[in-house]
C-alpha cells in the first residue's frame, strides 16, 4: 500500500475520532433522499416464502459469483430457524434495506447512505473501517474485509461472472440489491423483478421461487401482490427501521399454492 493511501486512511481515521468525541453517538451521515431534494419513483423491496425456502444456498452462491464475494464473505446467509410440522424452517438474511437504518445514521464519513430508491449503498472510497456500522446493524448483515480478496472466484462461472468490481481490503461490504443489474435493466427498459437481467442474483438462481422482488410502489408488482395476499412479517419491526424485506412465514402447502 502507498505511503499517500496510508495517509489518507490515517486522516480519515483521525477526522472520524474528533467527529465521535465531539457530538458522541449522533454522528454526520450523508443526506437522506428526502433532504438532497432527489426523488425515484420505485421503492425496491423482496419478499421471502419461508414456505418454499428449501434451504439450498444457492443464493449465496450466486449473490459471491455477480458480486465477486469472498467465500470468507456472505452477503446473502441463510440460516435454519427451527421446525414446522417436523420439516425444517429457513430465514434467509439479505440485507435488510432499512427506511430508516442505523448503519447509515452512525457513520462518521458519510460511507453509508440511501439512494433515492431506497437501497442502502456503501461508498468504498470513503471507509475508513471502523466498522461502526457493522456494530449498528441488528440483522448482521455487514461483512468487514479483514483481507484482500485475490485470486480466482470458486463460484465463478457455474454461479454467475461478476459484475462490480472487488472491495478493498479493510473496508465493510454487504448485499446492495444487486443495484447493478436494476440500474443497467431500467436503462434497458426492462422489469426488476420481472425480467431475469434486471433482478438480484439471489432471486434468479432461487430454483424454488421462494424470493421475490419489485417495486413496492407498484400494486402490480409480484412483491406487492404477494403482500397484498399474504401476511408478512419483517425482522425486528420493534425496531423502527423499516425493513424492505418481508417474510411469508411458513403455512400449510394447501394455502402456499
Amino acid at each position: 500500500m502507498s505511503e499517500e493511501i496510508v495517509g489518507r486512511r490515517s486522516f480519515l481515521k483521525a477526522l472520524a475520532a474528533g467527529v465521535s468525541a465531539t457530538v458522541g453517538l449522533r454522528l454526520v451521515s450523508r443526506a437522506s433522499a428526502s433532504e438532497s431534494g432527489e426523488s425515484s419513483p420505485h421503492r425496491w423491496g423482496m419478499v421471502i416464502d419461508q414456505t418454499k425456502c428449501i434451504g439450498c444456498g444457492y443464493c449465496t452462491l450466486a449473490c459471491r459469483a455477480t458480486n465477486d464475494v469472498s467465500p470468507n464473505i456472505s452477503w446473502n446467509r441463510v440460516i435454519e430457524a427451527g421446525k414446522y410440522a417436523g420439516e425444517p424452517v429457513y430465514l434467509p438474511r439479505p440485507c435488510m434495506h432499512c427506511e430508516h437504518a442505523p448503519c447509515v445514521e452512525v457513520c462518521p464519513v458519510q460511507a453509508t447512505y440511501h439512494r433515492p430508491d431506497g437501497i442502502v449503498m456503501m461508498d468504498y472510497d470513503r471507509c475508513i473501517g471502523c466498522r461502526y456500522c457493522e456494530i449498528a446493524c441488528p440483522y448482521g448483515a455487514r461483512a468487514f474485509n479483514w483481507e484482500a480478496f485475490e485470486g480466482p472466484n470458486p463460484e465463478v462461472p457455474r454461479w454467475g461472472e461478476p459484475e462490480v468490481e472487488r472491495r478493498p481490503r479493510g473496508v465493510v461490504e454487504k448485499c446492495t440489491f444487486c443495484y447493478q443489474r436494476i440500474d443497467r435493466g431500467l436503462e434497458l427498459g426492462l422489469e426488476p423483478g420481472k425480467d431475469s437481467q434486471a433482478t438480484p442474483a439471489c432471486v434468479v438462481a432461487c430454483p424454488t421461487k421462494a424470493r421475490v422482488f419489485g417495486d413496492l410502489n407498484n400494486p402490480e408488482s409480484g412483491a406487492s401482490q404477494l403482500l397484498e395476499r399474504y401476511p408478512a412479517y419483517r425482522l425486528r419491526e420493534d425496531l423502527g427501521t423499516g425493513p424492505r424485506v418481508y417474510y411469508l412465514p411458513t403455512r400449510n402447502e394447501e394455502v402456499a399454492g
